[in-house]
Parts: C-alpha cells; sequence; structure tokens
C-alpha cells in the first residue's frame, strides 16, 4: 500500500486497528479525514449511528 503524495501514511494502532480481517478506523483518523461518511462507523466522531440492518443511518439525537 503507498501513501498518496499528499496524504500521510496510516499508521496502526494510531489511525486503525485490526479486529479479524476488518480494518477499524479511529476517531482520531475520522477526524483527520474531516467528514463523515455516513457508513456508521465504529468511533465516528460525528454523531452517526447505524440503526438496525442494512444502510440506514440516522443522527443521534441531542438527548443521548
Amino acid at each position: 500500500m503507498s501513501a498518496e503524495p499528499n496524504k500521510p501514511p496510516l499508521v496502526e494502532g494510531e489511525d486503525f486497528y485490526r479486529e479479524g480481517a476488518a480494518m477499524v478506523f479511529t476517531a482520531r483518523f475520522l477526524l483527520r479525514r474531516g467528514y463523515c461518511c455516513r457508513s456508521g462507523c465504529r468511533h465516528c466522531p460525528y454523531d452517526f449511528e447505524r440503526e438496525g440492518r442494512g444502510d440506514e443511518v440516522s443522527e443521534r439525537s441531542e438527548a443521548s
């Protein structure tokens, strides 16, 4: 995996960790990326979470 010219390489343990075959991004990486992908990432710092099954994603209410 080669890094793009203007993007720093990912650092395992800081930007992501491995869980089985999955690569799990950390909140640090997601914040540096600068936007929410609306995929319901486990460590999403943008207050989105996956609800139920499928691709449905909704904003968390401010009360939670």
